[in-house]
């Protein structure tokens, strides 16, 4: 083989190794990469390390909410609040824009981001859009100060922006980290929490002290927000549920005759029952209580409590109960969760869309249309559900619904417990 050839071998091989990895046009755009397969390096494997299950338990908000005093439930109960103690503050340091003028801008159909590049450009400051694209806008004659064109941009898009004056960069981005301040009244604070968790949203630091909830939130999201702290003008009803959770194994490895309890209540105790996708919700009068229906629970099986807790719904809105916050972790029931929107109407009626649910998704719904002083009763969810199937058991939800009247002033107050 001559030396010429083995040149020309050795270039052309290259030239096909190197176009196998990456290929590029004059479009920096159009970069078409290929597979490139390394070896793998094993190195020395260490335990996965956690934080402690203790330490993951700590929970501020158990105390406040998984205790219910079952003796001295009133049905109706007013809370004063002071109407200035709704306050929604976006958290972080913002620095002052440069002083500009802006005159005459204009921009048609462009993601925000472009738009704000093709502004901030000029002015000499640095565009980081942290998770673009964004909304496409369109705009003119934009004028005023730099900082009001882009309030106009970033508002039109449903953005958020920081400035830094020490680098002279300005970053965008959808959501921004906020503190809702609340009255000091735990029951109001339940609320918010609740209907947060009923809107899908757990990302959330509540401070039990300066009664304050910190979250990250987008336009949509901050919306929702203010549009509950609106809630607190025009209605002022909030429903409070007391919930008790029971296991039951009946004693001879068959079901529950619920049918027993015509005959040992009262005619009327039960006030309707329901029949959901799975299970039935029954209404009862006050003669069936967590003692009463114990001891009748009883005498067919051995009754285990579960958990207890309460939670809070404004009306007309939807809240959250993860069962879980108040069972203990290792506990069945520990992944069941009720979903609860409720509205107080007149002549004392109390309409309630109950749903259950469990890590996997929907177990039932019901549709109850109750009287206040009537309580719920779900009956004949078999621990299937949860992947238990023996031995027998049955779990039951008993639920007391209350109501609370915010009253709004402007007297200064001491912390409403």
């Amino acid at each position: 083989m001559s030396k010429t050839f083995l040149k020309i071998f050795v270039l052309f091989a290259v030239f096909v190794l190197s176009a196998c990895e990456i290929w590029h046009d004059k479009n920096p755009e159009n970069v078409v990469r290929t597979p490139v397969y390394t070896a793998k390096v094993e190195g020395p494997t260490y335990p996965e390390i956690r934080t402690t299950q203790g330490a993951n338990r700590l929970d501020l908000e158990s105390p406040l909410r998984c205790s219910v005093n079952w003796n001295t439930q009133q049905m109706i109960s007013t809370i004063p609040y002071n109407l200035t103690a709704f306050n929604l503050v976006r958290n972080g340091t913002n620095d002052l824009l440069p002083r500009f003028e802006v005159t005459g801008f204009s921009f048609d159909t462009m993601p925000a981001e472009r738009a704000l590049l093709k502004l901030t450009k000029e002015a000499g400051i640095k565009l980081v859009a942290k998770d673009a694209p964004y909304a496409s806008i369109s705009a003119e004659n934009l004028r005023g100060e730099l900082s009001e064109v882009i309030d106009m941009i970033t508002e039109a898009a449903e953005i958020y922006y920081t400035y830094n004056a020490n680098n002279k960069t300005l970053r965008i981005s959808r959501k921004a980290n906020f503190s809702l301040y609340v009255p000091q009244s735990r029951p109001i604070l339940l609320a918010i929490l609740d209907v947060l968790r009923g809107a899908g949203i757990t990302d959330f630091t509540a401070d039990f002290d300066d009664y304050s909830i910190t979250f990250n939130g987008d336009y949509e999201l901050k919306n929702q927000v203010l549009n509950l702290i609106n809630y607190f003008e025009e209605n002022p009803i909030l429903i409070a549920f007391d919930v008790r959770v029971f296991t039951l194994y009946p004693f001879q490895d068959k079901d529950i005759d619920w049918q027993a309890m015509t005959s040992v209540f009262d005619f009327g105790a039960i006030k309707s029952s329901r029949t959901g996708v799975l299970g039935r919700v029954l209404t009862t009068s006050n003669d069936i209580n967590v003692g009463t229906l114990k001891a009748f629970l009883g005498r067919q099986a051995r009754v285990e409590p579960v958990a207890e807790g309460k939670f809070v719904v404004p009306n007309v809105w939807f809240s959250r109960f993860d069962i879980g916050k108040c069972a203990p972790r290792s506990s069945k029931e520990a992944d069941l969760s009720i979903l609860a929107k409720a509205s107080f109407e007149q002549n004392d009626k109390i309409f309630t869309d109950l749903t259950l649910e469990s890590r996997d998704g929907e177990i039932t719904s019901f549709d109850v249309r109750s009287k206040l002083g009537e309580n719920f009763l779900i009956i004949g969810l078999p621990n299937g559900i949860f992947g238990v199937n023996k031995p027998r058991s049955e779990t039951i939800v008993f639920m007391v619904p209350r109501i609370i009247k915010t009253l709004k002033t402007n007297k200064h107050l001491e912390n409403n417990l």
